[in-house]
């Protein structure tokens, strides 16, 4: 350890101190030697029998300002002590890593919240810094995205939607039967003691596109018996629901039975795609049972918001008979 006040006051400061023993320990190459078939380099240092001990620091000498030699134990003081060989660096910062491994029944989310609670109840000083690497940081990457990710995919679906039907409200209603397969997904992986991975995550986007096609077939009816037969809302999707039940369970059924083999497999690498199946499954049974109740009440009540909001209602007159003339629709 340095004496900063002695050295100082002896003309020599810590650069000085480090090209001493650079020289002396460091093997500094101070020249080259040319030969007419070869070069040789000229490396500094002490003799090696004087490397061999602690004592050879006694015998370093340094030139102070004013030109005096100064030895190193006159502003220094050393002692025996454990150091490691190696010090490992995040960027410019030493650092220090600490592997742990999963208990049985215990997710990596759970983990790192522990993890989390443990640094918070300790109160690291502010010159010390804890971050996850490895998986534990991949997964904690993957959950800040995962938010960000959903809404881009509803807001994405929610505009194409509105650009098929020229409408802001039925896009409503076709994803208003999203939060029943999120429901359904999240319960199939609770009950099946899996945790909700990246894989899970994929499965969940993927029944955004699976689910929504319910309420697409039966609003595409319901829409083209209002236009074409003047039927009020309520008996539209009524019938709607009547004329598409059978493609829907055909439909559902085939996603359904296809997730199937994932969710139950088993083997090698099953464990990797097993989540995906679960929540396909899940998702899509549970939306099943209630988007065929919800979707046609969610229709007719929007259909009533988007009338209030007009200031009206909009009569639709029944197609004309053979020869009659057209009538127009009342404004």
């Amino acid at each position: 350890m340095i004496d900063r006040d002695t050295a100082s006051r002896l003309g020599i400061t810590p650069q000085t101190l480090d090209n001493a023993l650079y020289d002396a320990f460091g093997q500094r190459q101070v020249s080259t030697m040319y030969r007419a078939l070869n070069q040789y380099h000229v490396v500094m240092e002490v003799a090696p029998q004087f490397q061999q001990t602690p004592e050879a620091l006694q015998n370093i000498y340094l030139r102070s300002t004013a030109g005096t030699p100064v030895p190193l134990a006159a502003f220094t003081h050393y002692e025996p002590s454990n150091t490691p060989l190696a010090v490992n660096h995040q960027g410019q910062v030493p650092s220090v890593t600490i592997s742990f491994n999963l208990a049985p029944g215990i997710s990596l989310g759970q983990a790192t919240q522990a993890i989390d609670n443990a640094e918070r109840t300790i109160g690291f000083p502010p010159t010390i810094e804890a971050s996850f690497q490895g998986t534990a940081a991949a997964f904690q990457d993957s959950l800040s995205s995962q938010k960000i990710l959903i809404i881009t995919a509803l807001i994405t679906v929610y505009i194409v939607l509105g650009m098929l039907y020229e409408s802001y409200i039925h896009p409503i209603t076709i994803l208003s039967t999203l939060p029943s397969a999120g429901v359904g997904a999240l319960l199939a992986l609770l009950l099946t003691h899996n945790e909700l991975n990246v894989i899970g995550m994929i499965g969940i986007i993927l029944l955004i596109g699976l689910v929504k096609k319910n309420a697409i077939m039966m609003i595409d009816v319901a829409l083209e018996v209002e236009r074409t037969q003047g039927k009020k809302p309520v008996e539209a999707i009524y019938e709607a629901c009547i004329l598409r039940f059978r493609p829907i369970m055909m439909t559902t059924m085939a996603a359904l039975l296809g997730g199937l083999p994932l969710a139950i497999s088993t083997g090698t690498g099953s464990e990797l795609h097993r989540p995906l199946g679960i929540t396909i499954v899940g998702g899509l049974f549970v939306s099943q049972l209630l988007t065929l109740f919800t979707t046609p009440v969610v229709y007719v009540y929007l259909d009533r918001l988007r009338l209030a909001l007009r200031g009206g209602r909009e009569n639709f007159v029944p197609e004309p008979s053979a020869g009659g003339p057209r009538p127009s629709p009342a404004q």
